[in-house]
């Protein structure tokens, strides 16, 4: 029994993937990767912090061959057809460029089994954060629900300090504010001095833990 064959286009399509650091160095890091490469869940930057992702463009470089060029045959059934396009290379240099602030970038350059090492350790790193993030809002909570009625509230305190946890909570309150002061007025028009007060006075808080969350002007008044 013969077997057929089919043409496959050759080119392979490519795009640009950009993340900056979300540390103190402000790295930006790009990789080209082929589209139907699995893509990392976390990439860490040189400093050891996580990066995010900002940007993908197509970085795909067009062929300048002719059409006969660009098509290669295959065989179906043949072990062409389940080899990968591009051979895995674990030392593959991979250069990319890392931002520090207003300065001038720096250029660095890892094998590709370092940069997977890299990611690796990093998504550990965020696993363990994650985990550790959780345990602390744990512990934030069983302080904040026995702190007021223990009986050893400078341990629950040395405890939040040690673990960067704030003691705080929101409070519900209504104040009165008695304003006194003086509006100008054009005697010939009419104007309601009530209107004229509502209209012009808030309230504001020059605290930031404060939240005005509504203002009601009462009682105005000219004053004799």
């Amino acid at each position: 029994m013969s077997v057929g064959s089919c043409i496959i286009l050759a080119m392979t399509k490519y795009s640009k993937y950009t993340w900056v650091c979300t540390g103190t160095c402000d790295a930006l890091i790009e990789y080209t990767f082929k589209d139907n490469y699995i893509l990392p869940n976390l990439v860490q930057c040189p400093c050891h912090s996580m990066c995010t992702l900002v940007s993908v463009e197509d970085a795909t470089i067009q062929p300048t061959t002719t059409e006969e060029e660009k098509m290669e045959t295959a065989t179906i059934g043949s072990d062409a057809l389940h080899s990968p396009e591009v051979e895995y290379n674990p030392n593959l240099l991979v250069t990319y460029k890392v931002l520090h602030g207003y300065s001038d970038p720096e250029y660095t350059t890892s094998k590709v089994t370092s940069l997977e090492w890299d990611l690796h350790n990093g998504r550990q790193s965020q696993k363990r954060v994650g985990l550790l993030e959780s345990n602390i809002n744990t512990v934030k909570n069983i302080i904040l629900e026995s702190y007021a009625d223990s009986e050893d509230q400078e341990t629950l305190q040395a405890i939040a300090e040690a673990l960067g946890i704030e003691l705080t909570k929101d409070v519900e309150f209504t104040a009165t504010i008695e304003v006194s002061g003086t509006i100008t007025l054009n005697l010939l028009e009419d104007y309601d001095l009530e209107s004229e007060i509502t209209d012009a006075l808030y309230v504001d808080a020059n605290h930031g833990n404060i939240q005005i969350d509504d203002t009601e002007v009462c009682h105005v008044r000219e004053a004799y």
